[in-house]
């Protein structure tokens, strides 16, 4: 009978997969956007400096920082879903990922953000559902808070052009 893997190998593998996907975006980097894995949840940080403020005299982080956040986020939970299964089933090495061999990232068609209150100067989190995901096309909801997951600051709805997949 083959023993199952050591969970902390399965982490492992997980947790390189998640930090080559991310790294392969240096936007992400320069925001300062982190992401935590549990499990196939990711879960967004935005946390806060100064850079990120478009209105000193509330002050409030800027719009564009706001929507950039959202579609980030977005976008990687499409991508982790697709590296995800790649991974599981053991056909991509997360050691062997580099910026030559990363998979493709979803193209965004279309992205509506709603800011629903200012954001705050503190950090901010948010977390992507896909909504509708398919050989060409994917739907995806996103929704950010800061202190309280009950009290949105911004939600967003985004259309993507998924990348060819080899068969």
């Amino acid at each position: 009978m083959k023993r199952p893997e050591p969970v902390q190998v399965i982490k492992q593998r997980r947790d390189t997969a998640l930090a080559r996907l991310v790294s392969g975006v240096p936007y992400i980097a320069w925001l300062g956007i982190e992401f935590e894995r549990k499990g196939d949840e990711l879960t967004a940080t935005l946390p806060f400096t100064d850079k990120l403020v478009g209105n000193p005299m509330l002050p409030a982080i800027h719009g564009g920082v706001t929507a950039a956040f959202l579609e980030s986020t977005a976008t990687m939970e499409l991508a982790w879903q697709m590296l995800w299964a790649e991974v599981e089933s053991k056909q991509l090495d997360p050691e062997q990922i580099t910026a030559e061999t990363m998979p493709r990232l979803p193209k965004t068609i279309d992205f509506t953000v709603d800011y629903l209150r200012a954001g705050l100067p503190r950090d901010a989190y948010a977390r992507a559902r896909v909504v509708r995901s398919g050989r060409r096309y994917a739907s995806v909801q996103v929704e950010a808070w800061q202190d309280n997951r009950d009290k949105l600051f911004a939600a967003a709805t985004g259309h993507f052009l998924m990348p060819a997949r080899d068969d």
